[in-house]
């Protein structure tokens, strides 16, 4: 049983040795272009801005800048398991070039993704070779052995170096075998930790500060916190709703019924207008009900998604609404009601404060993200502010890392958009 335990775990080693070099020799070999052509795009576009020229390019390099970082992170984490954290700030669709560029420069978690670039084209090229050095570098010693020394026997020097070994001819490229094997020793140690202490080396530099890991912490408990009170507060008016509506209508309903039963053989007039006015009565309290169930969770939302939902909402508001939907499926259901709601508010914002005789509504997902844009033509004026109606909209989107920006100048147009990161099923 031992013995099998031990050949187990020498066949596991090796398949992680030689798995680090592979690895290793990628990411050293494949990746090393990308960062210097992410490098230098990102210098070349930052140097362009004053001319303006930097501003249109400046967000697209950056946003390929993070996706390249978000490749190693992901690679860390699924090769090494070593986790990197990130504190990118969220930056709104809607902004103009000149505002989303400087968002982007404001964040650190940007610049470190910079930073990172030139550190991993020197230092986090070399480690990232080592492990594959120790690999491959013995398979070419035993080669030299079976037969490579050959190839350079016929050079004009006749002498390869492997390391300190000079081999020339047979006798000299056995003598490379044994330094062969202390390299696939030492890759058999230290191979996966190298490769490990690449991914490390990269963390150092991209992992943010506990300052700012603590500040999403922050963030993250309050939406918590606000997410906890919003379900108290709408159990509380579905409490209300039914002790004011449904349930005094099935009471008196009841007390209805007890007098038809005791006047239905003395004065049967009565007993037929008591029993009309409780059939009046159980068709109103039905109604209520789902009016109540379709505020919780209105049933075209979970029979046909999240478009043809806002379609249905359009159709009921007294200001014309036209609404645009290009999903290709649709979110997970918190997401896709957090989302419904979401534009429920903004719409009845718009129709109660803005005096606009036109809304347009546009719904898409594109990079991970689904995007509600609410246009009106009304006064404008709209801020996110305490107490109104778009603050809850915020604290509702923070729950899932979504964000929502306001454009209302006086005068109007206002544009609401709400982004939300999540994957179509």
């Amino acid at each position: 049983m031992n013995t099998h335990s031990r050949s187990d775990e020498v066949r596991a080693r090796t398949r992680a040795m030689v798995l680090a070099g592979v690895r290793g020799l990628t990411l050293a070999v494949a990746m090393l272009p990308v960062s210097i052509l992410c490098l230098v795009l990102t210098l070349l576009s930052i140097a362009l801005i004053p001319i303006g020229v930097g501003l249109v390019t400046t967000p697209a390099v950056l946003a390929a800048v993070r996706a390249f970082a978000d490749v190693r992170r992901r690679l860390a984490a699924e090769w090494c398991g070593v986790r990197i954290e990130t504190a990118y700030r969220p930056l709104p669709e809607g902004a103009n070039p000149w505002t989303r560029t400087f968002a982007l420069l404001r964040d650190r978690q940007t610049w470190r993704d910079v930073l990172w670039l030139p550190v991993d084209m020197t230092a986090g090229f070399f480690t990232a070779l080592l492990p594959a050095v120790l690999v491959f570098y013995a398979v070419e010693g035993f080669a030299l052995a079976l037969g490579l020394w050959r190839a350079y026997a016929e050079s004009p020097d006749g002498t390869y170096w492997y390391a300190f070994v000079p081999v020339s001819g047979p006798l000299s490229a056995l003598g490379a075998v044994p330094l062969a094997c202390g390299f696939l020793f030492l890759g058999y140690l230290y191979g996966p930790r190298l490769l490990t202490a690449h991914f490390r080396l990269t963390g150092a530099v991209l992992t943010p500060s506990q300052a700012e890991l603590a500040e999403r912490v922050r963030v993250l408990t309050e939406t918590r916190r606000d997410a906890v009170d919003a379900s108290a507060a709408e159990l509380r008016r579905i409490e209300r709703d039914l002790h004011d509506g449904a349930q005094a209508r099935l009471v008196a309903m009841g007390m209805d019924l007890g007098t038809v039963e005791v006047l239905i053989d003395k004065d049967p007039d009565r007993a037929r207008a008591l029993l009309a006015q409780a059939r009046q009565s159980s068709a109103e309290a039905l109604s209520e009900l789902r009016d109540l169930v379709r505020g919780i969770h209105p049933p075209v939302l979970a029979e046909r998604g999240l478009g043809d939902a806002v379609r249905a909402l359009a159709l009921r508001l007294p200001v014309p609404t036209e609404v645009s939907v290009d999903l290709a499926g649709r979110p997970e259901a918190p997401v896709e009601s957090a989302a419904y709601f979401a534009v429920s508010e903004v719409l009845t914002n718009a129709v109660k404060h803005s005096g606009a005789d036109r809304i347009w509504v546009d719904l898409h997902h594109t990079d991970g993200m689904l995007h509600a844009t609410v246009t009106d033509n009304g006064r404008g004026g709209a801020t996110v502010g305490a107490g109104s109606g778009l603050a809850g909209v915020e604290r509702r989107l923070g729950t899932f890392d979504g964000v929502l920006a306001v454009s209302s100048p006086a005068g109007g147009p206002t544009l609401v958009t709400l982004e939300i990161p999540c994957a179509l099923s």
